[in-house]
């Protein structure tokens, strides 16, 4: 009787709630709208009995999904609103692991994991107050990154439910109860915010910007060290402070006004007139040191860019474009010729790689090669122009990774056939009378050769299938005729891939061959007396050789003069030269072209098919149908040849591309180690080659620097730059399966 008393409770309760007046039809997506109180006692109800009792309630149809199955407690001691019944009733279903969803109108009582997927109702901007129904939200970001939000919201939102980030749009996408979605949205308001403030522009009227950047912001950050003077940039909520050399004025973007105000009391302590100016001790010097240009360099261009105002004040004694003493000049990319003239002979092992460039004397710019330093000798306004004119050369110089790949397919077949006989005719008194027919081609020997070596003892017949009829003549074995059948064939398949690296505008070779020596000169002496001869050679590179001067241009183009060349020794000496040294062959491309970042352009190439037939006859015998082929020999050949060269250059702007592109490399070579370790034996103990250690691990990378605007008077905040995509694959080898 007592197991009962919990089910007729449930009854009585339910037969109590559908003899109340129902509500009003309620609008899709309100709650159930309250009129008289109610009071619920279900006790260990079925879950699909209650879900028709408040179905009756609010007036809307609710549909239960067969895999909801159980009982659920839902009462109230005192009488409340239908809304505040429904809202127990959903809670009720949430604690047993199952919610309220809604599609077209209708609503249906589903597991919660399924929720997610079949909710059909979507908000856009300010959540809609549902409960604790299950919906799907979209908010819209203004300031943060949308993925720098999902970690912190995840530990948020329940179990079952689903978080997504569209960077694209900048929107967050969120499936959950919407009780816990305004909570959300309220978090996300408050975290929504500009990681910094607006751009402020501190104006200076003393020094030079550039000169006290890096000062204000190691000292706005507490002494932390920056990756580049002037340009670099800290952490999220520090201080960054950018030169501008067009305006000399100082960026300073700060995370609070209370820093932004320190910045400014510290700049307006830096920017004070040192007496007389310049270095401290020698009024109108100045000491410039230089980040990336080269010092000599960069003083002839200055001295001849101002060499205009020659005559006034210390820029009169103004030197002009001559050339610096200690300095040498930069040559042009060498050409087909001069490289054909010196032969591609290479420099001594022991020389220097550029000879050390000496301080240049002479006009109001010194250049000091040892520190990279330029010393200025001029007014103040003359000096705050050169240094205007000095920060937008001394930049760091992006680089060119250029790929050049040589692929050389070739194939020859020859085929020939001869045949040769040797007989007597006849004899004259004590005289033979011989006939012989000798049509070898090429290296093969003739039947006379043949049979002197087969009197020796030493038979040598040649190459390919040799078929002979021999006979004994006087005691002596002899062959009296040959008939001698040989196909070959050939087939080179050669890649090549030299590889370089070098700044934009500066001139790169790569030489991957060896040093042959070929002979000049010779002496003997041929008279009385003591003999000293001698021979005098010359070496020279042989194999490739790759010369390139890149230049950057606008958009990612590059233009790049090429000067390519593909050299070999051959086996055989050209006739009459055998003592003057062996012969070589030589293939080269030289050009300017412009190709785009990461693209492949084909150089140049040779297709070659030679086709070449030999036949030796005997007159008028040879000629005959069919009885002609015994005194006659032929051959054929055909040598096809395909070479191309294809080149791709690679830009690389920043450290982070240059340190992928090496990583790269570093992993590729280290793999062809591992793979061609020598194999276990018993009986050898060195089981182990050489392999490079494994990479150190990449350090953190840092945040893109912050570009000054184009108007400095009005610098809107900006959002944090997003990194570059990686450079294209290099181009690989792949072996054939």
């Amino acid at each position: 009787m007592s197991a009962r008393l919990p089910a007729r409770l449930g009854c009585l309760a339910l037969a109590g709630v559908l003899a109340l007046p129902l509500p009003p039809a309620l609008g899709q997506g309100s709650a159930p709208a309250a009129r008289a109180p109610v009071t619920v006692n279900f006790v260990n109800a079925d879950i699909e009995a209650v879900t028709r009792a408040f179905a009756a309630m609010i007036n809307r149809s609710i549909v239960v999904d067969p895999r909801v199955r159980g009982t659920m407690t839902v009462y109230s001691e005192q009488p409340q609103s239908i809304a505040q019944a429904y809202q127990s009733y959903l809670w009720a279903l949430r604690g047993l692991g199952f919610a309220v969803v809604e599609v077209g109108g209708l609503l249906k009582v589903v597991p919660e994991a399924e929720a997610k997927v079949q909710t059909g109702t979507v908000s856009v901007g300010e959540a809609t107050p549902r409960g604790d129904q299950i919906v799907t939200q979209i908010f819209t970001l203004r300031h943060q990154n949308p993925n720098n939000l999902v970690a912190v919201l995840r530990p948020l939102i329940t179990a079952n439910n689903t978080i997504n980030a569209s960077p694209g749009s900048d929107a967050l996408v969120i499936t959950d109860y919407a009780a816990n979605l305004r909570r959300i949205g309220k978090i996300i308001a408050a975290l929504d915010q500009p990681d910094q403030g607006e751009v402020d522009i501190i104006p200076l009227e003393h020094v030079v910007a550039a000169d006290i950047a890096a000062v204000v912001q190691r000292l706005a950050d507490g002494g932390q060290a920056v990756a580049a003077p002037g340009v670099a940039r800290t952490a999220t909520g520090a201080t960054t402070v950018i030169a501008d050399a067009r305006t000399n004025a100082l960026l300073v973007r700060a995370s609070s006004v209370a820093r932004l105000a320190s910045v400014h009391a510290l700049v307006a302590r830096l920017d004070r007139p040192t007496a007389g100016g310049g270095v401290p001790g020698a009024p109108g010097m100045w000491v410039v040191h230089l980040k990336n240009a080269d010092a000599t360099r960069l003083a002839t261009v200055l001295r001849a860019a101002f060499a205009a105002n020659a005559g006034t004040g210390a820029a009169g004694t103004a030197t002009g474009a001559s050339p610096l003493p200690g300095t040498a000049a930069v040559t042009p990319l060498a050409n087909a010729a001069q490289l054909s003239a010196q032969g591609g002979a290479s420099t001594q092992a022991t020389a220097p790689l550029t000879a050390a460039a000496q301080p240049s004397t002479g006009g109001f710019i010194q250049a000091d090669p040892s520190s990279n330093s330029l010393i200025i000798t001029a007014p103040e306004p003359l000096y705050r122009q050169l240094r205007a004119m000095i920060e937008q050369l001394d930049q760091r110089r992006a680089q060119v990774y250029i790929e050049s790949m040589i692929v050389e397919v070739a194939g020859g077949d020859a085929a020939d056939f001869g045949f040769e006989w040797l007989g007597k005719l006849g004899r004259s008194g004590n005289h033979d009378i011989n006939a012989v027919q000798s049509l070898t081609s090429g290296a093969a020997p003739n039947i006379i050769s043949v049979n002197s070596s087969l009197a020796q003892g030493n038979l040598a017949l040649g190459d390919g299938l040799s078929l002979g009829l021999a006979r004994v003549i006087d005691g002596v074995t002899s062959l009296s005729a040959i008939l001698r059948l040989l196909q070959s064939q050939t087939q080179t398949n050669i890649v090549s891939t030299p590889n370089l690296i070098t700044l934009d505008n500066e001139e790169a070779k790569i030489v991957v061959g060896e040093n042959v020596p070929f002979i000049t000169g010779q002496f003997t002496n041929t008279g009385t007396g003591t003999t000293n001869p001698f021979q005098t050679i010359e070496r020279k590179d042989v194999g490739i050789t790759l010369r390139i001067r890149p230049q950057i241009g606008e958009g990612g183009a590059i233009r790049m003069q090429i000067y390519q060349e593909q050299s070999a020794v051959k086996s055989t000496t050209a006739a009459g030269t055998s003592n003057a040294g062996p012969s070589t062959t030589k293939r080269s491309i030289e050009g300017t072209v412009t190709v785009d970042d990461g693209q492949i352009l084909v150089l140049g190439g040779l297709i070659e098919d030679t086709y070449t037939t030999t036949q030796s006859k005997v007159p008028l015998l040879g000629d005959i149908p069919l009885l002609g082929t015994i005194f006659r020999s032929e051959s054929r050949e055909r040598k096809r040849t395909n070479l191309m060269v294809f080149l791709r250059p690679i830009v690389m702007r920043d450290a982070q591309a240059q340190q992928r592109l090496s990583d790269d490399r570093y992993e590729q070579i280290r793999a062809y180690q591992m793979g061609n370790q020598p194999r276990p034996s018993l009986v050898l103990p060195i089981e182990r080659a050489p392999v490079l250690p494994p990479p150190a691990p990449a350090s953190a990378v840092p945040l893109a620097p912050l570009e000054p605007p184009a108007d400095a008077a009005s610098a809107p905040a900006q959002a944090p730059a997003r990194p570059d995509p990686p450079p294209p694959v290099p181009m690989r080898l792949q072996e054939a399966p």
